[in-house]
């Protein structure tokens, strides 16, 4: 066979191979541009509702005394005992704020979204009775769940079914090390019960802004979102 001839044969060979990955690459493209779109709406309308801010102003020790159950034994003793200038010189300070959108997922057959949005921040303790600043690191994911329904005219309306903070996500560690012996039991006790009443505090906050956030969606948009998101998966079988 001729070179030129050769030539020919191998780029006719090599033109499937070559639409192949064009088209794999669009696609790739397609699912990442959708996913990133919602993911930029949710950080924006967070933003814009001061979600962070909210989180940062949780006032965690009034919490804990008004909750009752959640600041049990030594905690809900030195809380409830205080006196008002006692509480006045105790304090919690939320800092390092970081929430992360890497848990959008979307199904076609259902019209279905879900989104896992994760929360970390430190909170700085200061209690009358230990003038040092105690900080614990808290983490924990908030998920959210949304659809479109067709009402009886066939209409497509959007769903929003759960908002809560998945319990298995919830840690809180202790970044200080130099706690004096006498107060590590009542630090352990103390994690303890932010841990317990924190993940409704941050869902107070966080959901009635995310529900706010979806009920401003055209539909046309999520539709158009999940159509992409479909064309990817449909290529990968």
């Amino acid at each position: 066979m001729c070179p030129l001839w050769r030539l020919l044969v191998l780029c006719l060979l090599s033109w499937p191979s070559a639409l192949h990955q064009s088209l794999w690459s669009g696609l790739t493209k397609a699912h990442t541009d959708s996913t990133s779109a919602l993911v930029r709406i949710l950080a924006q309308g967070l933003e814009k509702h001061n979600a962070e801010r909210r989180i940062q102003n949780l006032r965690l020790l009034e919490s804990l005394n008004a909750s009752g159950q959640m600041a049990s034994g030594m905690v809900g003793w030195l809380i409830g005992s205080m006196t008002l200038q006692q509480q006045e010189e105790s304090s919690t300070n939320i800092t390092n704020i970081q929430l992360n959108y890497d848990g959008i997922q979307m199904s076609f057959y259902k019209e279905w979204f879900s989104a896992n949005i994760s929360h970390d921040f430190d909170i700085d303790l200061r209690l009358p009775l230990n003038n040092k600043l105690t900080t614990l690191h808290t983490s924990m994911i908030l998920a959210v769940e949304f659809w479109l329904e067709k009402d009886g005219f066939g209409r497509r309306e959007l769903v929003t079914g759960s908002c809560h903070v998945e319990p298995s996500s919830v840690h809180m560690s202790v970044l200080t090390d130099d706690i004096p012996s006498k107060m590590k039991h009542f630090v352990h006790n103390l994690r303890e019960n932010l841990q317990s009443v924190i993940p409704q505090l941050v869902e107070s906050q966080v959901c009635p802004l995310i529900d706010e956030i979806l009920r401003q969606l055209d539909v046309k948009l999520l539709k158009s979102l999940i159509e992409q998101a479909a064309a990817h998966e449909f290529y990968q079988l």
